[in-house]
């Protein structure tokens, strides 16, 4: 793909690398929406998703757009310390299993709250992988494809934005996919261009830097008039016409997002009541949470929130302790909240990391890593509820699980709940067809 497809820089992207402005421009031509349209039909785009206007935002419950809210346990958490654990097994460890709300599913006794609201989602307890290195894993799990050297896929939320962008979705001014406290590997657009990269925010409680004017209003007016006389000079010497250099417009779009309303899904954290406030947890984490939930109900369609500190090959027992501490508070209140703010019939909810952990204790008090048999907890946005799938042997001496399944199998899913279709063919920059996903749709994760 060429032009704006490929090259264009996004407005998060602006706010990132504002010095790429010009080169980009340089070499980009001038495409109508029509264009890009037409192009995108021509590669085999999917338009099973809506054109989307600003009351799209405004919608509730099932009929509301989809989104997907990745919950990243970065380094591998442990399958025996989350949602499969083995009490009294030799593999088990000191860890204990509590009840859930979910009919004979026990977990980690470390989650005691996110127990009480499990109902609402599944666990799966046989994820399988063949990728047991931490970027490798990353790429397959947020991708869905293992690592090829010639060609970067897409991560499923860069899919969503760009399927909803060529869907004509206009309602939102702040970018559709976003990473609240990313780690070394968030969400790219891959083969789909980097405008559909995840804007990523550090830290939901700092001010986002570079989102408002250093300046007052009649200097930041003049400034604008100022650059577009270097605009106009620029396209004379050039002999070209200024919207070519997509100069404009990619300025216009940065001005929209800084004066939205919708910034207020990151601003106004503290306008929510302390009391949901604290149960989210007084951590980076809740807070991403938080911010999460308020961005879904602005119409964000993909957001990551990550949670790093899951390489547990030493001390794992107390590693996942201090985890816990921080997640169970968030995830058990986050599920809540979106259920009384009707957002979780519209909303997919993925909590995985790129691998699991060995049933064997090393010498260290730790776990190693483990890409057959872990877990994920999945639902909303169309899955079914309530549900366990899979099992893995107590004595760990089985290396695969019962009833597996595959990392492309659960994406492909997920595509196909949130209306796109998983199996359609992109053309890549290169000219080469690329399955959104390779895998097949596990049915019966999905209300018929």
């Amino acid at each position: 793909m060429t032009g704006t497809i490929s090259d264009s820089t996004s407005v998060a992207r602006l706010f990132e690398s504002s010095n790429r402005q010009t080169e980009i421009g340089n070499r980009q031509s001038d495409f109508s929406r029509r264009d890009v349209l037409r192009m995108a039909a021509g590669l085999g785009m999917s338009f099973l998703l809506p054109a989307l206007d600003g009351r799209a935002a405004n919608e509730r419950g099932p009929a509301r757009a989809k989104s997907l809210l990745l919950l990243w346990m970065g380094g591998g958490p442990s399958q025996l310390e989350t949602w499969d654990p083995h009490p009294g097994k030799k593999i088990g460890g000191p860890t204990k299993s509590i009840k859930t709300k979910i009919e004979g599913l026990e977990i980690a006794d470390l989650f005691p709250r996110t127990a009480e609201h499990l109902q609402h989602l599944n666990v799966i307890r046989s994820m399988v992988s063949k990728e047991g290195d931490h970027e490798r894993g990353t790429y397959l799990l947020k991708t869905g494809y293992r690592p090829d050297p010639t060609l970067v896929h897409p991560s499923l939320g860069a899919i969503l934005a760009h399927q909803y962008e060529v869907a004509g979705e206009s309602s939102l001014e702040i970018p559709r996919f976003i990473s609240l406290a990313p780690g070394p590997w968030p969400g790219r657009g891959g083969f789909l261009g980097d405008q559909f990269d995840a804007f990523k925010v550090f830290d939901p409680r700092d001010t986002l830097h570079n989102m408002e004017a250093r300046v007052g209003p009649q200097r930041q007016e003049r400034r604008i008039k100022s650059l577009d006389v270097l605009e106009n000079t620029f396209a004379q010497r050039r002999r070209i016409q200024t919207e070519a250099t997509l100069h404009r417009d990619t300025v216009k779009r940065a001005l929209t997002m800084m004066t939205s309303d919708q910034l207020k899904a990151f601003r106004d954290i503290d306008k929510e009541p302390q009391a949901l406030r604290d149960a989210y947890g007084d951590s980076q984490f809740g807070r991403g949470c938080l911010v999460a939930r308020r961005l879904l109900e602005v119409g964000v369609r993909a957001v990551e929130v990550e949670l790093n500190g899951f390489d547990t090959h030493a001390k794992n027992f107390s590693g996942h302790i201090t985890q816990a501490e921080i997640l169970d508070p968030a995830f058990a209140t986050l599920i809540n909240d979106l259920h009384e703010h009707d957002l979780l019939a519209s909303t997919v909810v993925l909590c995985i990391g790129e691998f699991g952990r060995t049933p064997n204790i090393n010498p260290l008090d730790g776990r190693d890593h483990w890409p057959t048999g872990f877990s994920a907890v999945v639902g909303g946005g169309g899955f079914r509820s309530g549900l366990v799938i899979g099992s893995t042997d107590p004595e760990g001496k089985k290396t695969e699980p019962e009833d597996p399944i595959e990392v492309a199998d659960l994406f492909a899913t997920i595509l196909h709940t949130v209306g796109i279709e998983h199996n359609r063919e992109l053309q890549t920059p290169i000219g080469r067809p690329m399955k959104l996903s390779a895998g097949k749709v596990l049915d019966r994760l999905l209300i018929q």
